[in-house]
């Protein structure tokens, strides 16, 4: 089974070095710049884990009729990244390629597959910290889910359940489910708790629980965005602050995605976060004020880019090495 993981962010590093050494067919990591994809063909990922740093070799391209046909596409591009990304990877796709999408967020839910396509979805909680273009640490362990939205045929469910063996034979701790859609969902809720919160204060996750008046609006952004699923027919953990607070505590040290492009001055996931809910709420009539207010908060931040006025809290000088986590 010969897959291709597009994106060398920290996921798609991450992956990548892991999955490369058990992947019986193969795996290949392509990337839209040629210049930084030579230099990761030529030094390897530098993967760092459990206080060892280990140089992984494998096949890295921007060309993508290059790695035609593929049977397993892995897209870990970030949310702003997919409808490029996907246009780019037409090259790969056919009726028989499995394409799995990684992106935060729910707007990713009504892509249609290039190619013909499968489409299924993953969420991962594996935490990750981009050091330098192809040095990534592995800087926590979580569950990764894979599912279908729809019914899948037989052979692509086949195809799924392979390709979470892979992962289990990486180290991850991978499986296949029936409730996907629930458990985006999930991961949703605790990223607006988190990304857009750590991006405006510029604190660590673990930081975000010891501020009273954060943890206040926290709790009423998942608030609104547990009532948003609900009208939405979604079922949401019973008790998601809780869900909320074991991943601060269990990433207190590391920095969210958000707050890290934020201090390289780079697109955000905000729209496919808190504006999603936003604008799934005004569809169905549920009010999300606290979560208008932190897109507009992220959004003018992004606009300071050009003017050099972009940072986030106090620390926002911190040098790049920071620990970050992957969603």
């Amino acid at each position: 089974m010969r897959l291709v993981v597009v994106g060398p962010g920290a996921l798609g590093c991450l992956v990548a070095a892991r999955l490369a050494p058990v992947a019986c067919g193969g795996l290949a990591l392509l990337d839209h710049r040629p210049e930084r994809a030579r230099l990761i063909e030529h030094q390897g990922i530098i993967l760092e884990a459990e206080g060892q740093s280990r140089r992984v070799d494998l096949a890295v391209s921007a060309d993508p009729p290059s790695l035609a046909p593929a049977e397993v596409v892995l897209l870990c591009v970030k949310a702003p990244a997919l409808p490029v990304a996907l246009h780019r990877i037409r090259p790969l796709c056919t009726p028989e390629t499995l394409l799995i999408l990684m992106q935060n967020g729910i707007a990713h839910l009504a892509v249609t597959a290039p190619g013909g396509a499968t489409i299924a979805f993953g969420v991962s909680a594996e935490g990750a910290t981009l050091l330098a273009p192809g040095h990534v640490r592995h800087a926590g362990r979580g569950k990764t889910w894979f599912g279908f939205l729809a019914d899948a045929t037989v052979a692509g469910q086949r195809k799924l359940e392979q390709v979470a063996g892979c992962w289990r034979r990486a180290g991850f701790d991978a499986r296949v489910c029936d409730d996907i859609r629930e458990r985006i969902w999930a991961k949703l809720l605790v990223n607006v708790a988190i990304n857009a919160l750590s991006a405006l204060h510029g604190r660590s996750n673990g930081q975000l629980l010891v501020s009273c008046a954060l943890r206040v609006r926290m709790t009423e952004a998942v608030r609104e965005a547990a009532a948003v699923a609900v009208a939405a027919g979604i079922v949401p953990p019973a008790d998601p602050m809780a869900l909320v607070a074991r991943v601060c505590r269990a990433t207190s040290r590391n920095l969210s995605s958000m707050l890290q492009d934020v201090r390289h001055q780079r697109p955000t996931e905000i729209e496919a976060i808190n504006g999603a809910v936003v604008a799934l709420g005004q569809h169905l009539g549920v009010a999300t004020p606290v979560n208008a207010r932190l897109l507009a908060q992220v959004k003018a931040l992004e606009a300071g880019y050009a003017t050099g006025g972009a940072g986030a809290g106090p620390d926002a000088d911190s040098p790049p090495g920071t620990e970050r986590h992957g969603g």
